[in-house]
């Protein structure tokens, strides 16, 4: 497939974009849920059971990405940004900062973002990269032990939804970068392109759940797939 004349380019990147920085990843083996049970720190009735455990977990999670730098998937997307012609949406189900690092200025976080709070009384959201306590007052309501990570936890819906499909709905190409193809439902947004006749490309270390939907698929690291794709473009587009 050449890419030589896409107009509007979605893309949708996950955790394999940041694990190549050193971001630790949920469903591999060896990933997050291998070592603790999603049930007892991803869900509102976890928080509400037991905040501690959540906040620490969360908080262990917020301090790792003090030493993670991003990597050249995440340079390559903000060149994309910066010189491609048309029109680029950048959604992310990665909670983590290493895009807006990297120097994407415009990126969609459908699962929301760990240096940010959310008071689960108010809905006041804000930039925290410290740790979070269960005895903080949130400054907008006043009231204690409200604030949690402002992330999307199981049986929660996904933020900027609508958005995000009024994107999709208008792009000619849809790429899908170190996704595992698992979690809807973004797992579901390589059916909706194909359903709306959308040319579509993986960008996976290995294939995905849903890799044999796509037009295309590369498999390798991401740090070298994902510049080589962006190079193709802008090269594409200046020809």
């Amino acid at each position: 497939m050449a890419f030589d004349g896409p107009k509007s380019i979605f893309v949708l990147t996950g955790a394999g974009v940041s694990a190549e920085s050193g971001v630790a990843t949920y469903r591999d083996q060896g990933g997050l849920w291998s070592k603790v049970r999603l049930e007892d720190v991803a869900t509102p009735e976890a928080f509400a059971r037991d905040p501690e455990r959540v906040q620490a977990f969360y908080n262990a999670r917020r301090a790792g990405l003090n030493g993670i730098s991003p990597n050249p998937a995440h340079e390559a997307l903000a060149r994309l940004e910066r010189e491609f012609g048309g029109t680029l949406t950048l959604v992310t189900q990665n909670i983590d900062d290493l895009h807006e690092r990297g120097g994407s200025e415009n990126v969609i976080h459908m699962h929301g973002r760990l240096r940010r709070s959310l008071c689960a009384i108010c809905g006041d959201t804000r930039e925290h990269h410290s740790d979070l306590h269960v005895t903080e007052v949130c400054e907008a309501c006043g009231e204690t032990g409200t604030l949690r990570p402002d992330v999307v936890w199981f049986g929660e819906m996904p933020h900027h939804m609508e958005l995000i499909f009024e994107r999709l709905e208008q792009a000619d190409l849809f790429v899908s970068i170190g996704t595992s193809g698992a979690v809807y439902p973004a797992a579901g947004f390589v059916s909706e392109a194909g359903r709306l006749g959308i040319r579509t490309l993986e960008l996976n270390l290995e294939p995905s759940d849903g890799s044999f939907q796509f037009d295309e698929a590369r498999h390798g690291p991401a740090s070298k797939l994902v510049p080589a794709f962006v190079e193709e473009v802008l090269s594409g587009a200046k020809s």
